[in-house]
């Protein structure tokens, strides 16, 4: 499947109905999404069980689904997210498997890919991403993590003994989401990290 044509798909899935700002709960764009996940493609980082960590309403693990990972878990604490996401799967017919809890307690073995958009520690209330990333270098081989621009100096602290393998910086557009927001779009600059553990 071509990346446009995996855009195009994406974009047709259910966002949150009702989000949560304390969970900074943003939709990942489609092209954000797909970015990520050819960049995982390619570098046959999605060939084996795969993780979305914070799974939203589900875009990274759908779209891990279509491009043929072998198994696909989507963890997140939200259940109405996960209703819209097991809806948004059975919507493209791909098959996986979902998982409510709090991060940092899921127990998941012989994952060989984490993929994820974790909170970035915005809002007060926030575990912001230190939980996601404790968590996804602890279960996976290779991460996959969008975080806020600047963010590179504490990502490879933080992640050791794993290494920051690559980091790209991709504009990404926040639609209003919440009351505070002042903009109907407010695009920000973030960096996607290839984290290797294996």
């Amino acid at each position: 499947m071509k990346k446009r044509k995996l855009d195009m798909i994406l974009e047709q899935l259910e966002g949150f109905s009702a989000p949560d700002p304390r969970l900074e709960q943003y939709a990942t764009p489609a092209p954000i999404a797909s970015e990520l996940l050819y960049s995982a493609l390619l570098r046959g980082d999605l060939e084996g069980t795969v993780c979305d960590l914070g799974c939203g309403t589900g875009i990274l693990a759908i779209g891990a689904a279509l491009l043929g990972a072998r198994s696909v878990v989507g963890v997140e604490l939200d259940g109405s997210a996960l209703k819209t996401a097991k809806e948004n799967a059975r919507l493209l017919g791909v098959d996986i498997e979902l998982v409510r809890g709090e991060v940092a307690s899921i127990a998941l073995k012989n994952v060989s890919s984490v993929i994820m958009n974790p909170p970035f520690g915005a809002q007060k209330g926030s575990s912001g991403d230190r939980a996601f990333l404790r968590k996804a270098t602890e279960m996976g081989e290779v991460v996959y993590s969008i975080h806020n621009a600047g963010s590179e100096g504490f990502i490879r602290r933080f992640v050791e003994p794993c290494k920051v393998e690559e980091v790209q910086k991709i504009a990404f557009p926040l639609k209003r989401s919440f009351k505070f927001h002042s903009r109907d779009v407010k695009v920000i600059e973030v960096e996607l990290y290839r984290i290797f553990c294996g």
